[in-house]
C-alpha cells in the first residue's frame, strides 16, 4: 500500500511544470484560456441564474422566465 501511494504520488508530480517568465506571455493570450470570452461567461450565468430555481448566492432571485 504504501509503495502504491508513493508511485501515485511521483505520478501527480509529473504533471507539474515549473512556467518560465517569458512564457507567460503566451499562457495569458485569451486563446489559451478555458473561456476566452468573459461576456459569455457572464450570460451563461445569468441563463443558469434565471433558469435553475434551486440555485443561491448569485444575486437576486428570479421567476426563471429570463426577465431582469
Amino acid at each position: 500500500m504504501k509503495q502504491l501511494t508513493c508511485l501515485l504520488a511521483l505520478l501527480c508530480l509529473c504533471g507539474c511544470e515549473t512556467v518560465q517568465p517569458w512564457e507567460r506571455g503566451t499562457l495569458a493570450k485569451p486563446e489559451m484560456q478555458w473561456q476566452a470570452d468573459p461576456m459569455e461567461i457572464s450570460l451563461q450565468a445569468q441563463i443558469n441564474a434565471s433558469k435553475e430555481a434551486t440555485s443561491g448566492g448569485q444575486g437576486a432571485a428570479g421567476g426563471g422566465c429570463g426577465c431582469n
